[in-house]
């Protein structure tokens, strides 16, 4: 046998050969074609990955590509990214700390009272439900509407649609100085969680139940304006009753 041209060519039969029958002469892309299916069997590929796992492979190889190059250009290489890292990790945690958790419980309504008349007596049984559920938002906001409808139902407080809690609070106030401060924290609270977003808790909504029990059998204290003004009146009135009596 010779091999011209990349082709294998039987010897001349003068030639004797180690056995009777001639090689086999296969072209190059043929043999090249016939590999290639001989691999692609089933039996070849049994303990090939899975297609979750070669994508997880694929994400664990970019990922470290991409800590690669940041580690390259950060100042310090792996432990400066290492820092930046904990830095971002420590601001986020300062912010979730801040701000709270995720408002979770179901949306609360933004207005001191809706369209519905309610007393306070109703106010206070929509709190207790709400705090015996432990929905912490919905107790304090109804506690404290419980509140500013007592004191419009005093008459410490004019009923006025679209009161605010701070108006309600500054208001309340004047009439009852010894809790002004209360009345004002308070306030805060029931905006911090319908405005801000901030979650009430188990101690706040107590404190404003606290509040409207020491409201509900506080004596209030008359201003100077209201005494002034009623004292005028007692002085007119009291002449003609004299004059009547002197006639």
């Amino acid at each position: 046998m010779f091999l011209a041209g990349g082709v294998l060519t039987a010897l001349p039969a003068a030639l004797p050969t180690a056995d009777d029958e001639p090689p086999l002469t296969i072209p190059r892309d043929p043999a090249r074609e016939a590999a290639r299916r001989e691999l692609s069997k089933r039996l070849y590929h049994e303990d090939d990955p899975g297609l979750f796992q070669r994508a997880l492979d694929a994400f664990w190889d970019w990922l470290d590509d991409l800590l690669s190059s940041a580690a390259s250009v950060t100042p310090g290489g792996t432990v400066g990214l290492v820092v930046i890292v904990l830095a971002v990790v420590a601001v986020l945690a300062a912010l979730w700390w801040r701000l709270g958790t995720p408002q979770r419980q179901p949306a609360t309504s933004a207005t001191l009272f809706d369209d519905r008349p309610r007393s306070a007596a109703d106010h206070r049984a929509a709190a207790e439900a709400h705090a015996a559920q432990r929905h912490w938002n919905q107790a304090l906001q109804e506690r404290i509407r419980a509140v500013v409808r007592a004191l419009e139902e005093r008459a410490l407080l004019d009923p006025r649609p679209g009161r605010t809690a701070d108006e309600a609070a500054a208001e309340a106030g004047r009439a009852l100085p010894d809790h002004a401060d209360r009345l004002r924290a308070a306030a805060r609270d029931f905006d911090d969680v319908t405005y801000g977003g901030r979650p009430s808790t188990e101690q706040t909504y107590q404190r404003a139940t606290a509040l409207d029990r020491d409201l509900d059998r506080a004596k209030p204290q008359l201003t100077a304006n209201s005494t002034s003004a009623q004292t005028p009146a007692s002085t007119d009135s009291a002449p003609p009753t004299r004059r009547g009596a002197a006639g």
